[in-house]
């Protein structure tokens, strides 16, 4: 069966290594679902200027909720069994 929400594919392509030089990767490409509409949560994090630079906004909360939404498929998951209850105070505070 389908997970319900919003569906997005996901391009990474790396484009320089540490000396600057190009990097010839094949691109990481995906589909994936979520249950936010991520262009209103990156919206919402722009907004809220938490950084210097608006493209960490959009770093943090595009990683924020890919992160996030493995964790709540996953919650019984013992690798996540310490981190659960101070994920779900951490977002509360970023929402407030």
């Amino acid at each position: 069966m389908e997970k319900k929400g919003y569906q997005y594919k996901l391009r990474l392509q790396a484009l320089k290594d540490l000396q600057g030089e190009e990097v010839n990767k094949e691109p990481l490409e995906f589909e994936f679902v979520n249950h936010d509409d991520l262009f209103k949560v990156i919206g919402f994090m722009k907004e809220k200027n938490l950084f210097q630079n608006s493209d960490e906004s959009v770093q943090f909360a595009l990683g924020l909720k890919l992160f996030s939404e493995v964790m709540l498929h996953n919650r019984t998951h013992p690798i996540f069994e310490e981190l659960g209850p101070a994920f779900g105070s951490f977002m509360k505070r970023l929402k407030g």
